[in-house]
C-alpha cells in the first residue's frame, strides 16, 4: 500500500529520507503497484538534454492498477459518481466492476475501429462518464489520449489534432452547460475541414440528443459501437516510459505545446500525492470540480483516485446553475469528504453571498483544496470560515501540467496553515529559489525564481514532436534545473508562497494562456495592425487579459470594436481567451531592437503608474505617457 503520512514528525522524516535516497524512496512506493515485470533501474536522468527515465525496464498497464487490482475486494464499491448539469436528473454511479466492464467494452470497440498501441486519440467532450471511460480504454490498449477542453475553437482543436496526428476523435453531440446546450460535434466537423487528414474515425456520444450531422464512413455512434462489445479486454503491456497521454498547454510562443507524460512514473506519483494531500480514507467521497480537459482532471479525477481505490466524482455543470448553491447542494447530497476546486470558483461564489452555503449541511467535508492559481487571502478566509467552518484544513496546492502531480502543498491536519501559502514540498521534491543571475539564493527568507533541482517520477518527458522546445522552455534558463516559470517567496519556516508567472503566460481562472497566442488571434482582425497582451489583477479570475491594440483606422465605437475582437479571438482560440479590457493606442513601448516592453504595460494595466522605471532607453519613450493618459478609455 502507498505510504500515507500521518504526522508532522513522519513528514519531516519521510522528506529527509526522500531527498537523501530518492531512488530507494520511490522504489518503495512503486512496489505497492502491480507490475508485469519489475524495473531494472529506478532512475536515469540528465537535465541538460533533457532525458529523464523512471523505473527503467518495468512493464505494466496503468488500468490494471486503476481497475483490475481492486476487483477482488472492491468490485461492488462505487468508483465513479456522475452529477448531471441538470439537478433534476438522477446522478449515475459506477462500481469498480461496472467501470471495468465499460472500459473493456470501449477498449474492444476502439480496437475494432482500428486503434492500436501508439495511436493518438483526441477527446473533445463535456464532463460525461464516457470521457473517463474512453480515456481509460485508450490506456488499456496502449493508445495515447489527448484530451482537448471542449471550450476551445475549431481552429485550436484542429491545431492540436494535426500536431499529434490523431487517428480518431471522440466527442459528444452537445455540451449541456448551465442554461445552454453548446454544439460539440459541429466544432469537430469544422476542425476536421481544416486539413486534419490523419483522422479516420469520429466516435460520437449522444449527450443531449439534439440533431447533428453524421458523415457516412467516418462518423459512428458510441451507443452503436461500444455496448455490443465483450466486457473483458486484455490490457496491453506497456513499458514504464511508454507514452500515456499528451496534454496541450499554452506557452510564451503562439503555438501550443504537447506536454508528454509516461506510464510508470506518472502512476506512482499521482497515487502517492492523492492519498497524502487529501488524506483519503477508505469509504470517503472525493470531489474535484475540474474539467478533464486540464491536467487536474487527469491526475485528480481519473488516475490518482482510481489508483487509490477511491470514490471519485465528476460534475457536468457550472457552480452557479441553477443557482449559486449548486456546489454546496452536491456536497450535502453525497456527503463529500474532500472538496477540491479553483480560487476563481471560490471568488465567484463568495460574490453571490454567504447565504448560499449557509443553506446546506457541509459538515461531512474534512479537507478543502484549491488548485490552478495562487489564492488571495480574502477568498482563503471565506473558504475556511463559510465552507470549512474553521474545521476543514485548506490544501493550497501548487503544481503544473508539466509536473503531472502536486509538488508543494500542506498536508491537512499535519501542517500549520498560512493563508495564501502553498507551504512545503512533497517528499522527493527539491525546490530552490534562483536570482536573475542564475545563482541559488541560499538565504532562508527570500524571493526568487522557483526551480526544482532533482527529477520526480511524474515530470514532463518531452513536448510532443519537438524535444528542443522542451529543453529551451524548461531546462535552458538554469542549467541542471527544471525552471517552473513562476516566482515565489520563502519564509523563515521554509514555506513557499507562489507569486505568479514571470514569463509571457497569463493564468486566467487557473488556465494558462500564452500572450503570443492571444496576440496572434487579435491581429487577425482586419483593422488591427499590432497588439500586446498582458495580465492584470482581476477580482474574480485572479488574472484578466488586457490588450493594447494599434488600429489601422480611427475607432469611433470602442464597445463595438471590442465585440469584434472578441469574436475573432473566440474563433481562433475559444471564449476562454477573450480580453477583459482593450485599450486602443497609437503605439507600443519598444526597445531599440523592437522588443515590446511588457513590463511597462503590465504596470499600466494594473493601475500602478507611479514607478514605471527608466523609459529613456526606449525607442519611443513619449508613447508611455500617452498610454498612461488614455488608460481610462479602456473598455
Amino acid at each position: 500500500m502507498t505510504l500515507k503520512i500521518k504526522s508532522l514528525t513522519q513528514y519531516k522524516n519521510t522528506y529527509r529520507e526522500s531527498v537523501q535516497k530518492p531512488e530507494k524512496f520511490w522504489a518503495a512506493q512503486a512496489r505497492t503497484f502491480q507490475w508485469r515485470k519489475r524495473w531494472e533501474k529506478v532512475l536515469d536522468w540528465n537535465f541538460d538534454e533533457p532525458d529523464i527515465k523512471w523505473f527503467i525496464g518495468g512493464k505494466l498497464n496503468i488500468t490494471e492498477n486503476c481497475l483490475d487490482r481492486h476487483l477482488k475486494k472492491s468490485r461492488n464499491k462505487i468508483a465513479l459518481i456522475w452529477e448531471s448539469n441538470d439537478p433534476s436528473q438522477p446522478h449515475k454511479e459506477y462500481t469498480y466492476g461496472q467501470l471495468y466492464e465499460e472500459v473493456c467494452q470501449c477498449a474492444n470497440a476502439l480496437k475494432a475501429m482500428g486503434i492500436k498501441k501508439g495511436d493518438r486519440v483526441c477527446f473533445y467532450m463535456p464532463m460525461v462518464p464516457e470521457l473517463t471511460i474512453g480515456v481509460l480504454a485508450c490506456a488499456r490498449i496502449g493508445a495515447i489520449h489527448s484530451v482537448v477542453f471542449a471550450g476551445f475553437s475549431a481552429n485550436a482543436l484542429a491545431d492540436r489534432i494535426k500536431d499529434a496526428q490523431c487517428k480518431m476523435v471522440i466527442c459528444s453531440d452537445y455540451n449541456s452547460r448551465g442554461a445552454k446546450n453548446i454544439p460539440v460535434k459541429a466544432v469537430v466537423d469544422e476542425a476536421l475541414r481544416k486539413g486534419c487528414r490523419s483522422v479516420k474515425t469520429v466516435l460520437v456520444q449522444k449527450n443531449t440528443g439534439e440533431s447533428i450531422r453524421m458523415k457516412k464512413g467516418r462518423d459512428r455512434w458510441w451507443h452503436d459501437e461500444v455496448p455490443k462489445r465483450k466486457k473483458a479486454c486484455d490490457a496491453e503491456e506497456m513499458d514504464s516510459e511508454d507514452l500515456l497521454f499528451i496534454l496541450y498547454t499554452s506557452g510564451s510562443t503562439g503555438k501550443p505545446k504537447g506536454v508528454v507524460h509516461t506510464c510508470g512514473g506518472y502512476m506512482v506519483y499521482t497515487a502517492f500525492t492523492f492519498k497524502n494531500v487529501f488524506q483519503y480514507e477508505r469509504g470517503d467521497i472525493y470531489w474535484c470540480t475540474a474539467d478533464i480537459g486540464w491536467i487536474t482532471g487527469h491526475s485528480y479525477i481519473i488516475y490518482g483516485p482510481l489508483l487509490a481505490g477511491a470514490t471519485t466524482m465528476m460534475f457536468e455543470g457550472v457552480p452557479t446553475y441553477p443557482n449559486a448553491g449548486r456546489f454546496w447542494h452536491v456536497c450535502e447530497k453525497h456527503r463529500v469528504n474532500q472538496f477540491y476546486t479553483a480560487p476563481t470558483a471560490i471568488r465567484a461564489l463568495m460574490a453571490q453571498g454567504d447565504e448560499w452555503p449557509a443553506h446546506y449541511d457541509l459538515s461531512s467535508i474534512r479537507v478543502l483544496g484549491t488548485v490552478g492559481e495562487p489564492i488571495n487571502e480574502e477568498a482563503w478566509n471565506w473558504y475556511n470560515e463559510k465552507i470549512g467552518k474553521g474545521q476543514a484544513p485548506i490544501v493550497d496546492t501548487w503544481w503544473q501540467t508539466e509536473t503531472g502531480g502536486i509538488l508543494i502543498s500542506p498536508l491537512p491536519g499535519l501542517h500549520k496553515l498560512k493563508p495564501c501559502y502553498a507551504m512545503l514540498p512533497m517528499p522527493g521534491i527539491q525546490p530552490c529559489l534562483m536570482d536573475a543571475n542564475g545563482k541559488e539564493i541560499r538565504k532562508r527568507e527570500a524571493e526568487g525564481l522557483l526551480c526544482i533541482k532533482f527529477p520526480w517520477p511524474s515530470m514532463i518527458r518531452t513536448t510532443y514532436g519537438d524535444h528542443e522546445r522542451c529543453r529551451q522552455t524548461y531546462f535552458s534558463t538554469f542549467p541542471g534545473m527544471y525552471f517552473t516559470g513562476d516566482g515565489a517567496k520563502r519564509d523563515s519556516d521554509g514555506a513557499y508562497r507562489i507569486i505568479g508567472r514571470v514569463d509571457d503566460v497569463i493564468n486566467v481562472s487557473g488556465h494558462r494562456i500564452g500572450t503570443a497566442e492571444v496576440e496572434n488571434a487579435i491581429n487577425e482582425h482586419e483593422d488591427v495592425i499590432e497588439s500586446a497582451v498582458v495580465g492584470y489583477p482581476h477580482r474574480i479570475k485572479g488574472q484578466g487579459i488586457y490588450g493594447f491594440v494599434i488600429a489601422g483606422k480611427k475607432i469611433t465605437n470602442a464597445a463595438k470594436f471590442k465585440k469584434e475582437v472578441h469574436a475573432v479571438v473566440t474563433k481562433v482560440i475559444g471564449p476562454i481567451a477573450k480580453p477583459d479590457k482593450i485599450q486602443v493606442v497609437s503605439g507600443l513601448p519598444k526597445t531599440r531592437s523592437g522588443k515590446i516592453m511588457r513590463r511597462i504595460l503590465r504596470k499600466i494595466a494594473a493601475g500602478d503608474t507611479a514607478n514605471l522605471g527608466d523609459t529613456s532607453t526606449l525607442l519611443n519613450p513619449e508613447i508611455v505617457e500617452e498610454i498612461k493618459k488614455s488608460a481610462a478609455q479602456a473598455v
